[in-house]
């Protein structure tokens, strides 16, 4: 295999193969702890514009299988793994993870110390890098301008649709698109839903003109202050229909309602994140991918009440807007990949829109 080299915004720079498409590309750097789920990571449009690092060492060994995409093709920038399988073995597998990357002109790198690598951003946060074949090219001065940025705008879909439950409607949901993942689809129709997903940018009147008995939102990548658009639309739904919001959804509600959000050093990725109800105590297991939080010392109490905390650093997981019929979380209850500990969420909206209706 050819070299190649992936280079920080630090200037550090490690030394390994290609793998996947020839091209150099630049990308902000993040890591994520899953042991399986790469499919899901490559396809998750929160990844969009952003290089990821696997932690566990060998990626590849089921092949790639795309029923378990969650969107129709993948959205990072780069991918760097330890080592890459090329002989999967699994009866579903339609191909290796090589052939993906090429077809897909995904760059790759492997043969590195992906836990020295992964180290250096836990200790020093997120940065920017670029796979290449020439680390004595790279201007360091435009890797560091680099910004993931239109983020929401270039995932969303392009047209309304509808996905149909496998028996009669027994709700119909209005799922704003902000990069949604395919799972939060299934789990409603799985529910008895009838989902109609609607772009980003589509207004609120337009989602109430449709009649939902429920507004779901989606995840998605970026920061969420750069969407003004998308938040006062959430504004305007606030209190009109019961509303249940994950991750990038969780965010802009909270910002709709009067509250900031901040960059985590490194963020949270993986299918293991420990998070906390207050109501009770308890800890679940959750799936996560997210780089922003809501800052506690920001929510406006009178209208939010904090439900769940990240166990680990005690950053915000879940918020309730009692008198606005609504809630979010931070984590993923569709959990594709990681538990389903907290797929019991979606069964609280479903309830949430019985006793509406």
């Amino acid at each position: 295999m050819k070299k190649a080299y992936l280079v920080l915004s630090d200037g550090s720079c490690f030394e390994g193969q290609r793998f996947g498409y020839e091209t150099d590309s630049t990308g902000e750097l993040v890591f994520t702890t899953g042991m399986v789920g790469y499919l899901e990571t490559l396809t998750d449009p929160s990844y969009f514009g952003q290089i990821v690092l696997q932690t566990f060492p060998l990626i590849g060994n089921y092949g790639v299988i795309p029923d378990d995409f969650e969107s129709a093709h993948p959205w990072v920038r780069g991918y760097v793994v330890r080592e890459f399988c090329d002989s999967p073995s699994n009866f579903r597998a339609a191909g290796s993870i090589d052939a993906f990357l090429k077809d897909k002109r995904i760059p790759g790198i492997c043969g590195v110390d992906t836990r020295q690598i992964t180290r250096r951003i836990r200790e020093y946060g997120v940065m920017n890098a670029v796979i290449t074949a020439d680390p004595n090219a790279v201007s360091f001065d435009e890797l560091q301008r680099y910004r993931v940025s239109d983020a929401v705008i270039r995932t969303t879909c392009r047209s309304r649709y509808v996905c149909e439950p496998v028996d009669q409607a027994a709700h119909r949901v209005a799922l704003i698109d902000y990069g949604a993942k395919a799972n939060i689809i299934r789990e409603l129709t799985r529910r008895g839903c009838r989902v109609e997903v609607f772009p980003a940018d589509t207004a609120a009147e337009e989602i109430l003109a449709s009649e939902p008995d429920g507004v779901m939102l989606s995840n998605g990548p970026g920061d969420p202050a750069d969407n003004v658009y998308q938040i006062e639309q959430i504004r305007r739904l606030l209190g009109k229909k019961p509303l249940f919001g994950i991750c990038l959804g969780h965010q802009l509600t909270a910002i709709a309602a009067g509250a900031s959000t901040m960059k985590l050093k490194y963020g949270h990725r993986g299918a293991n994140q420990p998070v906390k109800r207050l109501s009770d105590g308890r800890v679940f297991i959750s799936s996560q991918n997210h780089g922003y939080a809501v800052d506690s010392g920001t929510i406006n109490k009178t209208i939010a009440a904090e439900s769940y905390l990240n166990a680990n650093d005690g950053t915000n997981e879940g918020l309730d807007y009692p008198s606005l019929n609504a809630f979010t979380v931070q984590f993923h209850p569709e959990a594709c990949s990681g538990p389903k500990d907290t797929s019991f969420l979606f069964d609280r909206f479903t309830e949430m829109m019985r006793r509406n209706a």
